[in-house]
């Protein structure tokens, strides 16, 4: 895509540790910006994305640290600093956000793309299992919660604009900062030509493995769903704590490239979030691979999830009945290739990259 040269455009992002949606959105921004500079506060090129590693990064001084490249979340109550330190030079600074990277400092114009206000601030019950974290976390969520609030919400109100991901997450926008913020959702991207359609399970699960991902209910429907293949990919604090719970019908694959990401989308008859996700990409993976989608009642799910291209189960508060249930709805019911490819043409990376031209460069 041609890079519109109205002035010079910079990026930034929380940290690059890992290979989440949010770290796949600023991937694809590259692609359409390639001569920015990506400022984050850590870079660990075997944690994330390859596509980084041609980017022109700007780190903080937090990335001299081995340790907190490897341990990212000890580093919670660092960030704050590290970012109000950072000052860009751009007439433009796009910032992708989940609580950090929105506190930066520029003279020129501050866009935020906001992925949600910082969970652990604002969704800690879900967010910040005992055991899930380190000590760092636990501690400035005890001794700096107020403070580190106080910080968020003064650099919410220096943006020029604030973009949310979903309409749940723009809710969550106007009741924490009280802006209103306007949607553009994250884009997908198939690859050019799609894997062979296959048989490696009957249920598959995308995500961190993190508390508030919820895979511990999945991993107790397969109890009960014995005769189904479950495979998992992803990994996280909570792997091992998983694999000892599971039964053998369910494999873990941890964290794997795209290419074969795609091969499991393929190879299953459905995709399974249990998740509290705030936008949630995997479900507009599944249908551009011809798989619908079970998720609850929640979040970016109801962007993401229609009657054509998956269920959501009744209830936003879901047990493993719930689970059980909608995984036998939805491997008895019908879908449709073409209604779960027209879904997907909403999500285009065209349509993401014009919406927000419009707001990094607007017209008088």
């Amino acid at each position: 895509m041609p890079t519109r040269a109205y002035g010079t455009l910079a990026l930034a992002h929380d940290y690059l540790t890992q290979r989440g949606g949010a770290e796949r959105v600023v991937a694809g921004w590259l692609g359409m910006w390639p001569e920015a500079s990506l400022y984050t506060a850590l870079y660990e090129p075997s944690h994330t994305f390859p596509e980084f590693q041609q980017a022109n990064l700007v780190c903080s001084p937090l990335n001299r640290s081995h340790f907190l490249r490897s341990h990212y979340r000890t580093a919670l109550p660092l960030y704050p600093l590290a970012w109000s330190r950072t000052t860009i030079d751009a007439d433009v600074v796009l910032a992708s956000s989940s609580g950090w990277a929105h506190g930066l400092r520029t003279d020129g114009r501050l866009v935020v793309y906001c992925h949600s206000p910082a969970r652990w601030l604002y969704q800690p019950q879900r967010y910040l299992a005992t055991g899930a974290f380190g000590r760092g976390v636990r501690l400035a969520r005890f001794l700096g919660q107020l403070p580190l609030r106080r910080w968020d919400l003064r650099s919410a109100q220096r943006a020029d604009v604030y973009v949310a991901n979903s309409a749940a997450t723009q809710a969550i926008i106007r009741q924490t900062y009280g802006i209103d913020a306007e949607v553009i959702h994250p884009f997908v991207r198939p690859p050019h030509v799609m894997p062979e359609i296959s048989d490696l399970g009957d249920v598959l699960v995308i995500a961190r493995l993190l508390p508030y991902k919820n895979v511990d209910l999945i991993i107790a429907a397969a109890q009960e769903l014995s005769h189904l293949r479950f495979r998992i990919v992803g990994d996280g604090p909570q792997r091992g704590t998983l694999e000892k719970s599971a039964p053998s019908n369910v494999t873990f694959l941890g964290s794997v490239a795209d290419e074969q990401l795609w091969r499991e989308y393929r190879g299953t008859r459905l995709h399974v979030a249990m998740s509290y996700e705030d936008f949630g990409i995997t479900p507009l993976e599944a249908a551009a691979a011809g798989v619908p989608t079970l998720a609850r009642t929640f979040g970016g799910y109801l962007d993401t999830v229609t009657p054509a291209t998956g269920v959501l189960l009744d209830t936003e508060s879901v047990d493993v009945r719930h689970v059980i249930h909608g995984i036998k709805v939805a491997l008895r019911s019908s879908w449709l290739p073409a209604d779960l490819s027209k879904h997907v043409q909403r999500f285009s990376a065209q349509t993401h990259y014009e919406s927000l031209n419009k707001l990094l460069w607007p017209i008088n």
